[in-house]
C-alpha cells in the first residue's frame, strides 16, 4: 500500500500585511478540499519584511503551518529556504511530498491542491499553472486587453507561462534538480529548466489558475508587476 500523499504549500512573503490574509485563507479553504488521507503544511517565509507580515501569517495559520523569517532579501532564497523546512518538517518519503508554490499576493481557488494531486497520481513530477489579475485599477483603461491578447493559452489546455506563483513539484523530482537557486528574479523559469533537462515529466495546465495583485510595483525586480505595468507604456 503506497504512502499517502503529503503536501507543502510554501509562500515567500516580504510586507505583505494587506494581501497575504487573502491568501492563506484561499490556502486554507484548499486544505480542506484534500482528501481525508493527505496531510498538509503551510510554510510562510517573511522576507525582510518590516510591517505585521509574520504576525498576520501566524495568527492566520495557527496550526496549519509555520511561519519564519529571513533577511535574504532574494525570492528565490525565500523559496529555498521554504521548501528545506517543508521537506525538514515531512514524515513521508519524497516521492509522496508534493511542494505547492504560490505568492504572498495571490488568492488561489478551493480546488487548487485537489488539481495538483491529480496530476500527481498521474505520475508527473511537476506542473505549471497560470495567472489572472485580480484588479487593474492601477493600470489606464487600455491595460486589460492587452494583457488578455499578449497572455498565450494554447488550443489544447497547455500554455508557456511559468509563474512561481503557481507551480507545484514533487519533492524527490525537485532535489534531483537541485532545487530553487538564489536567484532574485526568474527563478520559476530556472527551476523548470533544470526540472526538464533532468528528464523529469512535467505539465503545463491552463486549468489551474490563481489570481494575483494587478499592482504596478512588486516585490520582485523584472517580475509580473513590471511585464505588466509595460502595457501601460505601449502606443498602438
Amino acid at each position: 500500500m503506497m504512502t499517502p500523499w503529503h503536501i507543502a504549500i510554501v509562500i515567500p512573503a516580504r510586507d505583505e500585511e494587506e494581501l497575504l490574509p487573502r491568501c492563506l485563507r484561499s490556502i486554507l479553504t484548499a486544505i480542506a478540499f484534500l482528501p481525508a488521507n493527505v496531510t498538509s503544511d503551510v510554510v510562510v517565509v517573511a522576507d525582510q519584511s518590516a510591517d505585521s507580515t509574520f504576525a498576520l501569517a501566524s495568527e492566520t495559520l495557527r496550526h496549519a503551518g509555520v511561519v519564519v523569517e529571513t533577511d535574504a532579501g532574494c525570492v528565490g532564497s525565500a523559496r529555498s529556504l521554504g521548501a528545506r523546512l517543508s521537506l525538514d518538517r515531512s514524515n513521508v518519503p519524497t516521492a509522496r511530498c508534493w511542494l505547492a508554490n504560490t505568492d504572498a499576493d495571490c488568492e488561489v481557488p478551493e480546488t487548487w491542491l485537489v488539481d495538483q494531486l491529480v496530476w500527481a497520481e498521474a505520475g508527473y513530477a511537476a506542473v505549471a499553472g497560470i495567472i489572472d489579475v485580480d484588479s487593474f485599477e492601477e493600470h489606464n483603461k487600455a491595460v486589460p486587453e492587452r494583457f488578455r491578447l499578449s497572455y498565450l493559452l494554447h488550443p489544447d489546455g497547455t500554455h508557456p507561462h511559468v509563474h512561481g506563483a503557481n507551480l507545484g513539484v514533487r519533492a524527490d523530482a525537485y532535489l534531483l534538480a537541485g532545487g530553487w537557486q538564489d536567484l532574485a528574479t526568474a527563478e520559476d523559469h530556472d527551476l523548470w529548466c533544470r526540472l526538464r533537462l533532468a528528464g523529469q515529466n512535467h505539465i503545463a495546465d491552463a486549468r489551474l489558475r490563481v489570481l494575483t495583485s494587478g499592482r504596478r510595483i512588486g516585490r520582485a525586480p523584472l517580475g509580473f508587476a513590471g511585464a505588466l505595468s509595460a502595457h501601460n507604456e505601449l502606443v498602438i
